[in-house]
């Protein structure tokens, strides 16, 4: 259970925060004054300071100083009653993990501590280098801040190493960065560690998926609108490039947008200024661009779908993320990662795998990536009754592939059913068809829109084909 400490000289504050976060899981102490805080933090040992900026004795300029010199390893949230975005700029370089004003929002502060206490978890660890087993043992020195989420663990492969020396080199410039890797690789984690690492970060770091996107909505998620200036624009909107201004925009599958909005998005690169739909005003902008997709941007150019103009725009420095089966022991290094993170969400006490899995944790394919591995280790660990997770804990897909996946002998899992081969012509091709389509669902991870494009068919085709086969259960 994580321990907090909340500093604020208004008792009802202290107290109702104090009674939300302990139903909230958290033990909580209250102090009302910088001296009797001081106290409790000499005798105990907390996770995060939640302080109030203006206090009888102190303010939490000087609360912040003295927390961060005497005990680094927790993390400070201030909250005050007023806004100001330089003292807000001041108190994060100081080393708050963030600033609120008041009133207190229960589920937007509680979403605030949680990220607080992770992002500290990852920073104390990166700092201690005391256990060699640990994921982030091996990295080096200026990598300090490189840990941005709980999903992105430094590994010992050499392409973890690799990793980490290119967000250092990149990180401090302001080249703008592609991101390119199969899905649940880490992209925007990797984004965002650039953006730690970089010396805006102290500014906003604000992720958009163009994927989710339609050609009706791009350009007002990208520009902003005045109210009016279209049926349905009630309100004036803010683009996320005027939300990221002095910060990082970090555009996930950059190659899913439509052309007419790659043509605007293109402009308001080169020209560093942006006009809300329906505005007159155009707004200078300073933000550094960070794209990421898991097509071949190439391959889009020269298909038509992506504009070779906007490829150079942003191909100043290039991040390949390999997939996960390609990182060897990490893999392993991961999954303690993630079952340490089980172990808390569940309050378990599961502290290993046994071998059958660990084989099966380095020998299959990981289609999904990290983002498989980390659901895989949470299941498994929700269905471990003792210390060791076992191989009935696995999906049933993992035990039966429990050998690495050949490209040609593609292994079938729960998803797809067995089927009986028949030596005739017809029953052949009908059996090389089901093959090469399962083959084409499991390299995109079942993705039917780009399955059907590797194919040379439509989707209805596609849907068709696959329910002749069963696929489609």
């Amino acid at each position: 259970m994580k321990n907090i400490l909340i500093i604020d000289d208004e008792v009802n504050v202290g107290l109702l925060l104090s009674k939300f976060l302990t139903r909230n899981g958290f033990n909580v102490a209250t102090a009302t004054s910088g001296a009797t805080a001081g106290e409790q933090l000499k005798n105990n040992k907390f996770n995060l300071v939640l302080c109030d900026f203006r206090l009888e004795d102190t303010d939490g300029r000087e609360m912040l100083k003295k927390i961060k010199r005497e005990h680094p390893e927790t993390g400070v949230i201030i909250i005050t009653g007023y806004s100001d975005i330089k003292m807000a700029v001041e108190l994060i370089k100081l080393g708050a993990y963030d600033y609120i004003t008041k009133p207190l929002y229960p589920d937007e502060i509680l979403t605030t501590i949680n990220k607080a206490i992770e992002t500290q978890k990852a920073l104390n660890e990166n700092t201690n280098h005391a256990t060699p087993a640990s994921p982030v043992a091996e990295t080096s020195k200026p990598a300090k801040k490189a840990i941005a989420s709980n999903d992105f663990v430094i590994g010992t492969s050499r392409a973890s190493k690799e990793l980490v020396h290119q967000i250092e080199l990149v990180a401090p410039t302001m080249y703008s960065v592609i991101i390119i890797g199969e899905s649940g690789t880490g992209k925007e984690s990797v984004a965002k560690s650039i953006h730690l690492n970089s010396n805006r970060a102290d500014k906003p770091f604000i992720a958009m998926d163009c994927g989710s996107l339609t050609k009706e909505l791009a350009g007002s998620e990208f520009f902003g609108h005045e109210k009016g200036s279209f049926t349905g624009a009630l309100t004036t909107k803010i683009g996320h490039f005027e939300m990221a201004n002095g910060g990082t925009l970090f555009l996930d599958e950059i190659a899913n947008l439509s052309y007419d909005i790659q043509a605007a998005l293109l402009r308001t690169v080169q020209e560093r200024k942006v006009r809300r739909i329906g505005g007159t005003k155009e707004i200078d902008l300073d933000v550094r661009i960070i794209v990421a997709t898991n097509e071949n941007l190439q391959d889009a150019i020269r298909n038509g779908k992506f504009r070779e103009d906007l490829y150079h725009r942003f191909n100043e420095f290039t991040i390949d993320l390999p997939p996960l089966r390609e990182r060897g022991k990490d893999i392993l290094l991961l999954a303690e990662h993630f079952l340490a993170l089980a172990n808390e969400e569940l309050n378990r006490n599961v502290t290993r795998f046994s071998p059958e899995v660990t084989e099966s944790l380095l020998n299959y394919r990981w289609q999904g990536n990290i983002r498989e591995l980390k659901n895989v280790i949470r299941r498994a660990a929700l269905l471990t009754e003792g210390e060791e997770v076992q191989i009935k804990a696995l999906p049933l897909e993992m035990t039966i592939n429990s050998r690495p996946m050949m490209m040609a002998e593609p292994a079938r899992t729960n998803e797809a059913p067995v089927k009986e081969i028949k030596h005739d012509l017809k029953n052949a091709a009908m059996e090389a068809e089901y093959e090469t389509i399962l083959r084409v669902l499991r390299e995109v991870n079942f993705n039917k829109t780009k399955a059907a494009e590797i194919l040379k068919i439509d989707r209805k085709t596609l849907y068709n084909k696959m329910k002749a086969n069963n696929l489609d259960k």
